[in-house]
């Protein structure tokens, strides 16, 4: 069952860091929102089952490893989409601003499972 979704963005203003740009936006959806889904349902937090889409202009440059160790309980499964949003530097050259999207699904498993 589904409880809860949380949304984030992130950016690599200067390197063109994908997972950077992809991490920022995991940390903006956890961080700046509160995820009480576990007390409020009187489970434990590792428990929580979460469904993580992660958008970027270059899905193959992120390193979905690093995003894994963003979570500090649960249990993360990350899917790397086509999106996101790279923004060329004014004077046209170096590195774009790399932007991505980020989505997370919290739900838990079911008791009946």
């Amino acid at each position: 069952m589904q409880v809860l979704t949380e949304y984030g963005m992130g950016t690599s203003l200067r390197r063109g860091d994908y997972t950077d740009a992809a991490e920022r936006a995991l940390r903006d959806a956890l961080w700046h929102n509160s995820i009480n889904a576990a007390e409020v349902f009187g489970r434990d937090k590792a428990e929580m089952r979460l469904q993580v889409r992660i958008a970027v202009a270059r899905p193959e440059a992120v390193e979905v490893s690093r995003l894994e160790a963003v979570f500090p309980y649960g249990v993360p499964q990350i899917t790397i989409e086509q999106g996101g949003l790279d923004v060329p530097r004014p004077e046209g050259t170096g590195q774009p601003t790399v932007m991505a999207m980020a989505e997370i699904a919290v739900s838990f498993a079911s008791e009946e499972a």
